[in-house]
């Protein structure tokens, strides 16, 4: 299916919240599926990402790149990563990150490079692809974030509450 570059970061988003993931964790993992299916990568990595939650790199992976912007020494941010088995996903995240990226993977190394001064320059796309199969996978973890419509959720602060006039 053709859906915007706005839902499938939205969406994603919103899996690794109902999978268990922080917030600003999923949103990282958000803009990383928008730049792995962009970049035609297989969707086999996003599902096994939102499998391995509450765990797994949706957790690890933003850390690894905190850490390499912690060390900068001046407006250059360089690092060469270990390749873990998620390899591709990495460097969807190093694709994601709000600097100007670049990143080979070499061997069992990443080389990664970050632009502390130049901001990310993504490639406009109007539709992305996203597989059926990783659509419904999101969808089912997306829908954990959602409260039961019950008076007792409405009571509690969910919706419009239990009277709604417009």
């Amino acid at each position: 299916m053709m859906v915007s570059a706005n839902e499938i970061t939205t969406l994603a988003a919103k899996a690794a919240r109902g999978g268990g993931a922080p917030p600003a964790q999923a949103a990282d993992f958000g803009r990383a599926a928008l730049c792995h299916l962009i970049n035609h990568r297989g969707p086999a990595a996003l599902s096994d990402a939102l499998n391995a939650l509450p765990g797994g790199p949706i957790l690890s992976l933003p850390l690894v790149f905190a850490q390499v912007i912690e060390k900068a020494e001046g407006e250059v941010a360089s690092a060469h990563l270990p390749v873990t088995a998620d390899a591709v996903l990495m460097l969807s995240y190093a694709e994601s990150q709000p600097f100007e990226a670049v990143a080979r993977k070499e061997g069992d190394k990443l080389n990664l490079s970050l632009t502390l001064t130049t901001p990310n320059k993504m490639r406009p796309v109007a539709r992305v692809t996203l597989p059926d199969d990783l659509f419904q996978h999101m969808q089912t973890l997306a829908a954990q974030i959602l409260v039961p419509e019950s008076d007792a959720s409405r009571l509690s602060g969910a919706g419009a509450g239990l009277t709604d006039n417009d």
